[in-house]
């Protein structure tokens, strides 16, 4: 118990101390290289995130609808491995990308959509995992995201100036309450590990 408790107590430290791009890689360009700057010990959650996408039908969804997903009002174990809604997968189908950015902690490439285009629209976090698995997933989005003129590597991201339409496939997964995001996060549930596509 002791030793889950430091662990968190590092999770909480680092989660909010560490977690912006900008951190130099060798690589900075290529996603697939990318070094976390931290240790798993201190990813939140580390095993229940870093998954393969389970093939089965995924639950149609919408941004609104994760919004309304109730949230746990304490975090759950630092240990605590995937349950419930979180073993199910969700398609969004339309939904809107606002910001995206490589996350230096743990090399996770992170997104924000929400329901509408609107700037101050609340959003739902989506993540895609540093994991070999998905490189080709973390390629794909920066290449896409490249065609409407926008950077996304360990240097360059961060909020879309316009947004732009995305489908995304994904477990759900319950975070906890830490600075992770833009102010307009709105709810503790992801998308995490997750594939976003932008036409």
């Amino acid at each position: 118990m002791l030793i889950a408790s430091a662990a968190f107590a590092a999770i909480l430290f680092f989660s909010c101390n560490g977690s912006d791009y900008g951190v130099l890689q060798p690589n900075p360009e290529d996603l697939c290289k990318c070094l976390p700057v931290e240790p798993d010990i201190v990813d939140y959650r580390h095993t229940a995130k870093h998954v393969a996408i389970p093939t089965m039908t995924p639950i149609e969804a919408d941004v609104a609808t994760i919004l309304g997903w109730p949230q746990d009002a304490l975090p759950l174990p630092p240990d605590q491995p995937r349950t419930g809604r979180e073993l199910q997968v969700f398609h969004v189908a339309q939904a809107f990308l606002q910001e995206a950015s490589v996350n230096a902690a743990d090399c996770d490439v992170h997104f924000e959509i929400s329901q509408t285009t609107d700037k101050t629209a609340p959003r739902v976090i989506v993540e895609t995992p540093v994991d070999s698995e998905y490189c080709s997933a973390r390629q794909s989005a920066q290449s896409q995201l490249a065609k409407h003129g926008f950077r996304l590597d360990s240097q360059h991201g961060g909020e879309l100036p316009q947004a732009l339409p995305a489908e995304i496939t994904g477990l759900a997964f319950e975070d906890f309450d830490h600075n992770r995001g833009s102010a307009q996060v709105a709810t503790i549930w992801e998308l995490h590990p997750a594939i976003v596509n932008i036409p």
